[in-house]
């Protein structure tokens, strides 16, 4: 799924002229952390986050708002003084996987979308993701993820889709990790059913080792100390 998919298109923005104040207000109106800066030909030329904002402002007047010498002084910050200029940026035809890795690189929230010219097409949040994600793996659906223990070995997967849809069971997703062992790999089919315990059997059955998905990931963390 590309980004252009997934991104929200109508991006509320700003004017780099525009005080703190007008920011912090067009955030807390469309429930939004951040604002991409564009010029007269809608290129992105900086980006405000609310953290920018909170920086900014003392701690006490974001809370009470009612010192009026401090609120006089904070009336000529403008934007441009606190936006990052020529912010990190995604273009539309990246993938959702490319958008994660390099979100969790850059450690932001949000990656404004532009095209070749610069100019912004959308903005990419992490929310924006998970909720991508949850429409790619089909987990929005009720079902069970069920955690199964394979040879690596070609066909492996093939085998194990044949024998749940011999049983009439519709997949969400199916997803496949690496383990820690050599020569093995965890399949993490996400079956659009409660009723898994005889697919289960079966699969047993077959010589597969089955595992429980939350029990398989905590063994691989890291004992404490």
């Amino acid at each position: 799924m590309f980004v252009s998919r997934s991104m929200v298109s109508k991006v509320i923005t700003i004017e780099k002229d525009a005080s703190v104040f007008e920011a912090q207000e067009k955030m807390a109106a469309n429930g939004i952390r951040h604002l991409p800066i564009v010029d007269a030909d809608n290129r992105l030329i900086g980006i405000v986050t609310d953290r920018d904002i909170r920086s900014a402002m003392p701690y006490s007047l974001i809370k009470e708002k009612g010192i009026a010498e401090e609120r006089e002084r904070l009336a000529h910050l403008k934007v441009e003084d606190i936006m990052t200029r020529d912010p990190k940026t995604i273009s539309p035809m990246y993938t959702i996987q490319d958008a994660l890795l390099m979100i969790q690189k850059a450690k932001v929230g949000a990656f404004p979308v532009v095209d070749d010219d610069g100019k912004l097409k959308g903005i990419l949040s992490v929310r924006d993701l998970l909720r991508a994600f949850v429409n790619v793996l089909g987990i929005g659906q009720p079902g069970t993820l069920v955690g199964i223990e394979v040879e690596e070995k070609i066909g492996q997967l093939k085998k194990i889709v044949d024998a749940i849809t011999e049983e009439n069971i519709s997949f969400g997703s199916v997803l496949v990790a690496r383990t820690w062992e050599a020569g093995h790999r965890a399949v993490f089919p996400y079956l659009l059913t409660n009723n898994v315990s005889k697919v289960k059997k079966k699969l047993t059955g077959m010589g597969y080792k089955m595992i429980d998905p939350m029990d398989w990931y905590l063994d691989k963390l890291p004992e404490k100390p």
